[in-house]
């Protein structure tokens, strides 16, 4: 008959040692992942709160914060059926035309010069991305007077190009953006093998040839994120737009929803927080979708070792 003997110090301790591996375990296990969830929870709330009030904001009656301060105390739909009464669809419109303009043509402009910075060699090379490098550097604020100034001018020359313009806005924004993302991007394409150029080009393809079809395929996960950054920055800006588009009715959305609380003697942030919950969605949107080009691989199957 087998028999079981506890050790002496399990004994003294009153366990028996299923339980004493068990304690162990436990500890491992709180100190290795265990506290990684508590930190994962704390921040979740902390970040998801802010956006749990706008919500119940907006659905609140009256157009203070003070009704707000239980959550989701009263629902009615008052705030959102008011956005037809005033200009936010315009804004809306305008907001998305400008920002998808501008993060296609961020992506183009900066995938072809990354492309040409990576694939051929020409005098001034180096120099031009040491510029780029340098530029990207300063922020665009800096430049605040200077488009001012330049955009009054060339409103006199080219008045779809002068303030109060939503193209000269979009302008104005790949301009900014063009240097961070080419230098940006240019990283990415070396990593994918010139190889795959010269095996093309063996085939018969030419440069053009190359670059639409097998090279921006295989770089589609940084041309998702350039483009996902590109249309959120626009999308969200508020000084740039303030200082180029002067009528109402070419206002961005961050424009728009910063003067319906600019005054705070006549704020309605009821107002302000169902048109903040509505224009977040397109970004939801956006990502959701481009989700799956973010994390997918870079030249997964394109190269057999």
């Amino acid at each position: 008959m087998a028999t079981h003997t506890v050790s002496a110090p399990a004994a003294r301790r009153g366990r028996r040692p299923a339980d004493q591996h068990t304690a162990v375990t436990g500890r491992r296990w709180w100190s290795e992942l265990g506290w990684r969830y508590v930190v994962a929870g704390l921040a979740i709330v902390y970040a998801g709160f802010p956006i749990l009030y706008v919500i119940s904001a907006s659905f609140a009656s009256g157009g203070t914060l003070t009704g707000s301060n239980q959550l989701f105390g009263t629902i009615t739909g008052d705030n959102y059926a008011a956005l037809n009464d005033t200009r936010f669809w315009s804004w809306v419109s305008n907001t998305l035309v400008i920002a998808t303009v501008t993060a296609l043509g961020t992506v183009l402009m900066g995938a072809a010069a990354a492309y040409a910075f990576s694939r051929f060699r020409f005098t001034g090379r180096r120099v031009g991305l040491t510029t780029l490098l340098v530029i990207q550097m300063f922020p665009q604020l800096l430049a605040f007077v200077a488009v001012f100034l330049l955009l009054l001018a060339l409103g006199d020359v080219v008045p779809a190009l002068g303030l109060n313009s939503r193209l000269a806005l979009i302008m104005v924004y790949l301009g900014g953006a063009l240097g961070v993302n080419t230098f940006l991007m240019y990283g990415f394409f070396n990593t994918v093998p010139k190889e795959l150029d010269e095996a093309a080009k063996i085939d018969g393809a030419t440069h053009a040839q190359v670059y639409w079809t097998i090279i921006l395929r295989l770089v589609s996960p940084i041309l998702a994120v350039v483009g996902l950054l590109s249309f959120i920055s626009s999308f969200s800006d508020f000084l740039l737009a303030k200082l180029i588009l002067q009528s109402e009715e070419n206002w961005t959305l961050a424009v728009g929803l910063y003067q319906w609380v600019a005054d705070r003697l006549s704020a309605n942030w009821g107002l302000f927080a169902a048109g903040a919950v509505i224009s977040a969605v397109p970004v939801v949107l956006l990502f959701i979708f481009l989700q799956k080009y973010i994390v997918g691989g870079l030249t997964a199957g394109s190269v057999k070792g």
